[in-house]
């Protein structure tokens, strides 16, 4: 099985910025891409960034040119550099990664716990 770690989550005002991390642990014998997504109350779960094992990455076009995804391979660990945030991006954030765990596949979806990002004053 595969576990997903989230941190980085909290309150923060409006303009300000926050850096999610999102660790993958347990019986990993490749991963694939990792992202991002959230859900608001009484909203769908939405995609939010993910990012290849190349390092190809794609936004939601709400977030382009605020938040930055990156990962480090080495730690299996994806995170989420959110800058200028906005109330509207108040959501539970969950991170999502695509993994093998047994030589010869398939991969499988596996999702963190989630964290909660408030923007308020």
């Amino acid at each position: 099985q595969v576990q997903l770690v989230e941190s980085g989550g909290g309150l923060v005002q409006p303009g300000g910025s926050l850096r999610l991390s999102c660790a993958a642990s347990g019986s990993i014998v490749s991963i694939g891409a990792m992202g991002w997504y959230r859900q608001a109350p009484g909203k769908q779960r939405d995609l939010v960034a993910t990012i290849t094992t190349g390092g190809r990455t794609n936004y939601a076009d709400s977030v382009k040119g605020r938040f930055t995804i990156s990962r480090d391979n080495a730690k299996n660990t994806v995170y989420l550099q959110m800058n200028s945030l906005k109330p509207e991006d108040t959501a539970v954030y969950y991170c999502n990664t695509n993994a093998m765990t047994t030589t010869y596949g398939p991969f499988a979806s596996y999702w963190g716990q989630g964290t909660q990002v408030t923007v308020s004053d």
